[in-house]
């Protein structure tokens, strides 16, 4: 009875500690979480425009008539920009998205000419499917036209994950996070943080054994 005894109160004993342990990790996620969202909440603010050789607009995808809601406000945030003088050209990017024959980058430029922005200040990135692909090929466009730096144009939660892939790409970049977004109802924008953080701290995750 007594090695019974012994035996299930070692028991116990183990099952508290993995119980402890189990705890200990969801604490630790809930803080990785925490931290990760109120840096990008704080940095979704920081607008460093300035003169550079060229601006680049991450994509965000098409819609049936053109280009999507979101990919419209960030084109309209590089046009302003280009108007004011910051820069002389713009990069758009955006490769083939499922079930369409035109890449994205092709309709977001189709979109600029139609808002009076010269064919020739335009320039395209039609291979990229996700943020590293696009500002990795972006970056190949940059020394193909001798060009050393640039405007970074993207959603505000979307800006400090952007600059740190372009970072780690040697891009000289600056961050200007667009003035508006589609992203406006609470769930909506709950929704785009908890998927930022996720892929902030994934991707901070996989530069550490890049």
């Amino acid at each position: 009875m007594k090695k019974e005894t012994k035996k299930t109160a070692k028991g116990k004993s183990g099952k508290k500690r993995f119980l402890r342990f189990i705890l200990f990790i969801l604490l630790l996620v809930i803080a990785l979480y925490g931290a990760a969202s109120v840096a990008i909440w704080n940095y979704s603010h920081r607008d460093e425009r300035q003169n550079a050789d060229v601006i680049i607009v991450l994509g965000a995808g098409l819609s049936s008539d053109g280009v999507s809601p979101v990919f419209r406000e960030r084109l309209n945030h590089s046009i302003t920009l280009y108007k004011e003088g910051y820069s002389d050209k713009i990069l758009v990017t955006g490769g083939l998205g499922e079930g369409s024959y035109l890449s994205d980058a092709y309709v977001a430029g189709m979109y600029l000419i139609d808002q009076g922005i010269p064919a020739e200040d335009i320039l395209l990135e039609e291979e990229s499917e996700q943020t590293i692909t696009n500002l990795a090929n972006a970056k190949k466009i940059m020394d193909e036209n001798g060009f050393s730096d640039a405007i970074i144009v993207s959603d505000p939660l979307h800006m400090m994950r952007a600059m740190l892939i372009a970072k780690d790409e040697g891009i000289s970049a600056y961050s200007s996070p667009t003035p508006s977004t589609k992203y406006t109802g609470y769930q909506s924008r709950i929704d785009f943080m908890i998927r930022e953080s996720t892929l902030y701290i994934g991707y901070f995750v996989y530069r550490l054994f890049r």
